[in-house]
C-alpha cells in the first residue's frame, strides 16, 4: 500500500471521527423532513381544495390554483432539506446567478407557458369541460394546468398541449353557444325522386322534438353531378347531442331509403375503347 493510499484513508477516517456522526444526524433529518413535509403539502391540499370548493371557485381556477400552491410548497420542502444537509442558500443562489443565461434559455419555454396558462384563465376562451379545437386535436379540456392543459378525446385518449402553444394557436370552443347546427348530406340517384327523398329525410330528422327548428325545415339540392343529386339537411339542435344526433340521423335516413326503394348511388367511370380502323 504507497504512502498516498494511506494518507487518504487516515483522512476518510479522521472525517468520518470528527464528521461523521454529524453528518450522518443531518442526513437522517433531512430524510424525516422530506417525508414528514410531503405529508404535511398532502394535507394543505386537501385543506385549500376544501376551502376554494366551499367558496365555488371556477373548476379552471381551481385546479390552476392547487396546481401553483403544491409546486411552490414542493419547491420550500426540498429548499428546506438542501439546507438540512448543510449546503447553503446563498451558494446555491450565486450558482443559479452565474448560470442565469442559461437558466433563463432553458426556462424560456415553461416561463411561456405559464404566462399562457395565467391568460387562459383570465381571458376564458375555454374552461374545463369544454369540447374545443386546437392544435389539431379536438376533444374534452379535463385540466388546466400551471404549464398545460390537458384534453380528452372521443377515442378516450389523453392530449396534453402546453398553455404557451395553445393561447397563441387559434382555438375553436365548440362549447360556447347552446345550440349549433348540423349539415348531412345525402346523395341519391339522378333518376330517383327528389320530393320523395326530401320527404323522407324530413320525416325521420325533423319529426324529432330534439331538433330545435323542426317547424321551419331546411332541405336543399346542393350539388348536381352526372348520376349523383346531393341533398343537404341543416338541424339546430343542443350542443350537448349534437355528436349522438348526427350519427343516430344518417343510419336512419340509410334506413328509411332503403324501406323506399331508393339507393346510395355508386361511382362509376365509363372507358370507351375504339378499334382502329384496318
Amino acid at each position: 500500500m504507497t504512502s498516498e493510499t494511506i494518507s487518504y484513508l487516515e483522512t476518510v477516517q479522521q472525517f468520518l471521527v470528527t464528521k461523521g456522526t454529524e453528518v450522518g444526524i443531518g442526513l437522517i433529518k433531512a430524510i424525516l423532513i422530506w417525508f414528514v413535509g410531503k405529508q404535511v403539502i398532502k394535507l394543505i391540499d386537501k385543506a385549500f381544495s376544501a376551502i376554494i370548493q366551499k367558496n365555488k371557485v371556477d373548476i379552471s381556477l381551481q385546479l390552476f390554483l392547487k396546481s401553483i400552491i403544491h409546486n411552490a410548497l414542493t419547491v420550500l420542502l426540498i429548499m428546506t432539506v438542501l439546507t438540512t444537509l448543510g449546503i447553503e442558500m446563498t451558494s446555491f443562489f450565486a450558482l443559479l446567478g452565474a448560470a442565469g443565461l442559461a437558466v433563463g434559455m432553458a426556462l424560456q419555454g415553461s416561463l411561456s407557458n405559464f404566462a399562457g396558462g395565467v391568460l387562459i384563465l383570465l381571458l376564458k376562451p375555454f374552461k374545463v369541460g369544454d369540447n374545443i379545437e386546437a392544435k389539431g386535436v379536438s376533444g374534452t379540456v379535463a385540466e388546466i394546468q400551471i404549464f398545460h392543459t390537458v384534453l380528452k378525446t372521443s377515442n378516450l385518449k389523453t392530449v396534453i398541449i402546453p398553455n404557451g402553444a395553445l393561447y397563441n394557436d387559434v382555438i375553436i370552443n365548440n362549447s360556447v353557444e347552446s345550440s349549433r347546427k348540423i349539415d348531412w348530406i345525402f346523395n341519391i340517384n339522378y333518376g330517383d325522386n327528389i320530393d320523395l327523398a326530401r320527404k323522407i329525410i324530413e320525416e325521420v330528422i325533423f319529426n324529432d322534438d330534439r331538433v330545435l327548428n323542426r317547424t321551419t325545415p331546411s332541405i336543399v339540392v346542393s350539388s348536381v353531378s352526372n348520376n349523383i343529386v346531393s341533398l343537404k339537411a341543416t338541424a339546430l339542435v343542443n350542443t350537448t347531442i349534437l355528436s349522438a344526433l348526427e350519427t343516430e340521423k344518417i343510419e336512419a335516413v340509410k334506413k328509411a331509403f332503403d324501406q323506399n326503394k331508393i339507393a346510395q348511388p355508386s361511382s362509376y367511370t365509363t372507358v370507351h375503347v375504339y378499334q382502329k380502323a384496318s
